[in-house]
């Protein structure tokens, strides 16, 4: 290591300790000390590292986070980012706060954002990316899907020998030739059936033909064992395939991959998928399925997926959204829930949220008027938005509350008339709603969930 980076790395951990020590955080300002200094301080910190990335529109946090914990089940020096810090200077941070026992082999399990993943690739090297899946989402930073996957595909480029390990049932990542080999993880769990997706569903023309995707099993949206009936475009073969879904929940899902039995303490279809993913991970570095599946079983909920927070008697679930797909998965989850709740929709438009907030209308919110709720208020700086939404979508008005400030929501949620909860909020109002708990007590950390 050059002086250069010794000093960044010096300037970075010290600014790191002193954060964590005196203001308790500071997720991404050290590594913008250490970039300052030198722009490849990453390349010297990450070089020891086996690096696995993951990337794509939804799930990446949770599959980072149930990958980390199946790891830690084999090895002792497992890196990651937990706090959400997935552009440069918070990859960077994130190497700064290592401390690996020598000697031992060392990974990095990196949740790294589709629009940095061609910067981050500059200055390290994975030996495995991980795509997730690409839904339409924040189009006035990203743009459309395709443009997306060029991000993340030309970023993968950077490290032409890591293996791509995608999801296959999603057709966008079959659609053109990388330069990494690629190898798929999907859904086998229902007999054939012939079936088209819904007509307001992205990504599904063939790419070779562009005649309309024919599906013979479709999971959600766009996903599922696909083909073209015009070419011999179809879904790959699968490496890893969940064969049988045997439970599902509003917070529970089991579930066969490969022949072995698994559980995951979190709800949704689209959860299961994260786990899919993960044990695709461990599999390929030859983890048993025996700690696999502690791997899975760990219980702590990860920041705003599905985190449940306790306010005097309520049992408040708060679950981060913020693009069509995303939502409908997580209304289909909601929907499992056995007994009445309420329901808080916060809605900010911030840059981390994206500016347009048409998406809304694209969710699937009928599908709550059909649902035992018997309050639901809309809140954050769109909130005449939501409450409009809401309305078209047959919540009447007298069930239906606006609250334009987030610092009013933990009061109002001590005078709804059930004790469960559920709080879907876009990324920035889920950081407000967190600190704001963070003052009353109910958590610990706040703003970045440390």
């Amino acid at each position: 290591m050059g002086i250069k980076s010794m000093v960044a790395t010096l300037v970075g951990r010290t600014s790191q300790w002193g954060l964590k020590t005196f203001f308790k955080g500071g997720s991404s300002l050290p590594g913008k000390l250490a970039l300052s200094i030198d722009p490849n301080v990453l390349s010297h910190l990450a070089k020891d590292y086996q690096i696995v990335v993951i990337t794509g529109t939804n799930g990446k946090t949770l599959t980072t986070a149930l990958t980390v914990n199946i790891l830690k089940q084999e090895f002792d020096n497992v890196l990651t980012n937990p706090t959400g810090a997935n552009m440069v200077q918070g990859i960077v941070s994130t190497f700064l706060s290592a401390k690996p026992k020598k000697g031992q082999k060392k990974f990095a399990v990196l949740e790294i954002d589709e629009a940095s993943l061609r910067e981050v690739t500059k200055y390290l090297t994975p030996e495995l990316f991980v795509f997730t899946n690409i839904f339409r989402d924040q189009m006035d930073r990203y743009g459309e899907i395709y443009t997306t996957y060029q991000m993340i595909v030309d970023g993968a480029a950077n490290a032409p020998e890591a293996l791509i390990l995608a999801n296959g049932d999603a057709p966008i990542f079959n659609s053109i030739e990388t330069v990494n080999k690629q190898i798929y993880y999907g859904f086998d769990h229902l007999p054939d059936q012939e079936q088209m997706a819904h007509y307001n569903t992205d990504n599904v023309l063939c790419p070779h033909c562009e005649h309309i995707l024919h599906y013979k099993m479709i999971t959600y949206a766009n996903l599922g064992k696909y083909y073209c009936p015009n070419c011999d475009y179809k879904r790959p073969e699968l490496t890893y395939r969940l064969t049988d879904l045997t439970a599902m929940t509003n917070t529970s899902a089991n579930f066969i991959i490969d022949e072995e039995a698994y559980q995951l303490e979190v709800g949704g279809l689209y959860n299961v998928y994260n786990a899919l993913a993960a044990t695709a991970v461990a599999s390929h570095y030859h983890v048993a399925p025996e700690k696999i599946r502690a791997g899975l079983a760990y219980d702590e909920k990860v920041f705003g997926r599905q985190e449940v927070i306790h306010v005097d008697g309520k049992e408040c679930t708060l679950v981060l959204v913020k693009n069509p797909v995303g939502l409908n998965q997580v209304i289909d989850m909601i929907g499992l829930t056995p007994e009445p709740f309420s329901l808080i929709c916060l809605l900010n438009a911030n840059y981390a949220d994206g500016i347009d907030v048409s998406w809304i209308w694209d969710g699937n919110h009928e599908a709550f008027a059909t649902m035992q709720i018997p309050a639901v208020i809309a809140g954050g700086d769109r909130h005449e938005d939501m409450a409009l939404r809401l309305k078209v979508a047959g919540i009447e008005e007298e069930r239906l509350t606006e609250v334009p400030e987030i610092d009013r929501i933990v009061e109002e949620i001590h005078s709804l008339p059930t004790n469960k909860v559920y709080i879907l909020a876009t990324y920035t109002a889920v950081l407000q709603l967190r600190k704001k708990f963070a003052e009353k007590g109910y958590i610990k950390g706040g703003m970045s969930g440390e």
